[in-house]
């Protein structure tokens, strides 16, 4: 999943569990410029260190983009960065238990799936950000969501 700096995804790829990253970045990238249209000029990436090789490197200059890319063999809280909002939506998308336990074989079955947690994220996201910056007759005077 590709998200903006406040944790919206932008784009998103399927693939199963035990799958290494790295060789969903290019998909991931594909999927956000086709999901979206046209990106900002300037585009900063932020990557784990699992996708610290010239092979994702290769990738961000083929697109044009430049990232910041953990190293390997440094411990991860040093250098998480601004890599923690992507990391909170990861956890609020694995919050759906379809998407935690999807054992369809059918790609538009998981595709559903995947799309309508993304959704849910974005709503979510949207409600907790305008509810401390908007004000309202009526507005919920919770944190909870009803």
């Amino acid at each position: 999943m590709a998200s903006d700096a406040a944790g919206a995804p932008l784009g998103t790829v399927s693939a199963g569990a035990n799958r290494h990253g790295s060789p969903l970045l290019g998909p991931t990238l594909e999927a956000t410029k086709a999901q979206v249209g046209a990106l900002p000029e300037q585009v900063n990436i932020n990557l784990d260190r699992g996708c610290d090789s010239a092979r994702p490197r290769a990738l961000l200059d083929e697109f044009g983009f430049t990232g910041e890319i953990a190293r390997k063999g440094v411990p991860a809280p040093i250098q998480a960065g601004k890599r923690w909002v992507v990391e909170r939506s990861h956890s609020w998308m694995n919050g759906y238990g379809k998407l935690r336990s999807c054992t369809e074989k059918d790609g538009s079955a998981v595709g559903f799936h995947l799309y309508l947690a993304t959704a849910f994220v974005t709503l979510r996201m949207l409600i907790r950000r305008s509810t401390s910056r908007y004000r309202w007759d009526g507005r919920p005077t919770t944190r909870r969501l009803k």
